[in-house]
């Protein structure tokens, strides 16, 4: 990546720490945090770096502005590229060519729509404002919402998602939350604060447990449930494997003996 693409991607994407909590932020709120390619670089590259560093330890995504967590594609450079059809690795989307083991929570504070809401359902936590709104509007231009129609039936009942998917609704933050699809609703002045709040909360807890049970549950959900509990009975997983072996997994026992909070290395 060239030094001009590193400074774009860095604007439009900011990565900032406090502690062992990162915030990155969708940073194109006139655009509604729409997904260019400085976007797509940015987030590549927060989260890759997210990951390598281990002194991060859990990952807040959000959009920048009041309006929009983010818009989905930007269609105005999607049309000048003519990109009919996103290539292969096209979005950062967790677990398709982005390995993070570390939890994330998505604060959506506006618009999720079509790749936006694909960049929330990566998550594993997703709390929203009382004003935010999902929806994958691609049925109206004549595509296909290709990873989301694969992804969204797995994360609320059927017949929503393919409501959602046939039709192009908006679903409102309260019936995201109904069907399970949001954790928590939130005022807007409060999003952020709780987003904190629960990172510090996971930034406390073990990180090789973190690692196995996102490596268990993403096992777990592309295979069937006999396939996923063969593979733990034989000690298939390298994280469960790491885990057992480890002095996290010794201190947790000691310090369970000794009636005090351990102290989590990740080693």
């Amino acid at each position: 990546m060239s030094d001009d693409t590193t400074s774009s991607a860095a604007t439009a994407v900011r990565y900032e720490q406090t502690g062992a909590v990162v915030l990155v932020t969708i940073d194109r709120p006139a655009q509604l945090n729409a997904i260019n390619s400085e976007v797509r670089a940015g987030l590549f590259a927060a989260f890759r770096r997210f990951e390598a560093d281990d002194s991060a330890r859990v990952a807040i995504l959000t959009g920048a502005g009041a309006k929009a967590f983010c818009a989905g594609m930007d269609l105005k450079e999607a049309a000048e590229m003519s990109l009919a059809v996103p290539p292969k690795g096209f979005l950062p989307i967790i677990g398709q060519g982005l390995d993070v083991t570390k939890p994330t929570i998505a604060a959506v504070n506006g618009f999720a729509f079509a790749g936006g809401w694909l960049l929330a359902q990566m998550c594993d936590l997703c709390i929203a404002a009382e004003h935010a709104t999902f929806a994958l509007p691609e049925i109206r231009s004549g595509t296909v919402a290709d990873a989301a129609s694969i992804k969204l039936p797995k994360r609320i009942p059927y017949h929503i998602a393919m409501d959602m998917l046939l039709t192009g609704r908006w679903l409102d933050v309260h019936e995201a939350h109904r069907w399970g699809f949001v954790n928590e609703v939130l005022p807007a002045g409060r999003l952020m604060e709780r987003a904190w709040e629960l990172a510090r909360l996971l930034a406390s807890g073990p990180p090789l447990v973190y690692a196995a049970i996102k490596e268990i549950v993403r096992e777990a959900e592309g295979s069937t449930f006999q396939t996923a509990m063969n593979k733990i009975t034989k000690r298939q997983f390298a994280t469960v494997d790491r885990l057992y072996s480890s002095e996290d997994q010794l201190e947790g026992a000691r310090a369970f003996a000794e009636k005090r909070s351990p102290i989590w290395k990740g080693q």
